[in-house]
């Protein structure tokens, strides 16, 4: 899975105002209208007049630190790794559309080699993982794989890269 979206921007969207060093930043994935996805970046204090035109895939916090010198090409390019990590970063705050996606980005990523499990935490409510790479730890809420957990996944993914194409339905034979 891979998408090209916006590094965190320098103004936010709502206001027009800079962010200063220290801010708390929402940051938004929205599907628009036109099914193009956009990273939507706001100071807290202003989310709530945030309107976007599609759907909200999901949503975190940040604190603003304003970027030194960074690589434009790698910033753009938004892999299923790079959205787990800038998700599960620490300094993240998560809403529960957020914590199911990086549940969900995790159990993938573990599957293919680049987070290694590590155990759970201390009081036992989140899962311990390294990633392969860093070898950065970052602690993912424990959480029910149910039916209904993978059915709100298929949905925000879906908002993100698109619905799956439907297999072509051959024409019933003539008897």
């Amino acid at each position: 899975m891979e998408m090209h979206l916006q590094p965190l921007a320098t103004t936010c969207f709502v206001s027009g105002q800079p962010f200063a060093e220290g801010d708390r930043v929402a940051s938004f994935l929205v599907r628009a209208t036109t099914l193009e996805v956009m990273r939507y970046d706001v100071l807290e204090a202003n989310a709530a007049q945030f309107a976007p035109e599609g759907f909200v895939a999901c949503r975190w916090v940040q604190v603003f630190k304003p970027r030194t010198h960074e690589n434009p090409e790698r910033a753009l390019k938004l892999s299923a790794e790079n959205l787990f990590v800038t998700l599960a970063d620490p300094a993240n705050e998560l809403n529960v559309e957020s914590t199911r996606l990086v549940q969900f980005l995790a159990l993938m990523l573990e599957r293919k080699k680049l987070l290694r499990p590590r155990g759970q935490s201390v009081d036992g409510a989140k899962n311990v993982y390294e990633h392969a790479k860093t070898k950065q730890h970052f602690e993912v809420p424990v959480g029910e794989l149910t039916p209904e957990f993978f059915v709100a996944v298929q949905e925000q993914l879906t908002v993100l890269v698109g619905a799956p194409k439907a297999a072509p339905v051959a024409p019933a034979p003539d008897a």
